[in-house]
């Protein structure tokens, strides 16, 4: 056996495989969470579209990347990856509510 190249031992891959299951409950939780927020997401796309209000409101991203900051700090987790995250899905979020304005829906996945 080389020193590059360890075989982990039966208590190492048992930890692994435990962890590993953790982050899989993890992800899994994600998205539920994430398609539960864009369940919300999309009533205030039908709201703004019925108002009359535009798709994005930067005010409102401005204050909840501040939000999302401070929680990931608190969390000791890096803010600006939190930034990264959150901008990717108010991205999202504002396409949701251009095709809404636009056609009255959006496109799903859903099977």
């Amino acid at each position: 056996m080389q020193a590059s190249d360890p075989t982990p031992d039966d208590d190492t891959m048992d930890e692994l495989l435990a962890i590993r299951r953790s982050i899989d409950n993890i992800d899994a939780a994600l998205v539920h969470l994430l398609a539960e927020r864009f369940k919300f997401t999309q009533k205030v796309g039908r709201l703004k579209a019925a108002g009359g209000l535009p798709a994005s409101d930067p005010e409102r991203e401005r204050v909840q990347i501040e939000r999302l900051r401070a929680l990931a700090v608190d969390s000791h987790l890096d803010p600006a990856f939190a930034e990264k995250f959150l901008n990717f899905i108010v991205a999202e979020v504002i396409h949701h509510h251009e095709q809404i304005a636009s056609t009255g829906a959006i496109e799903t996945h859903s099977v």
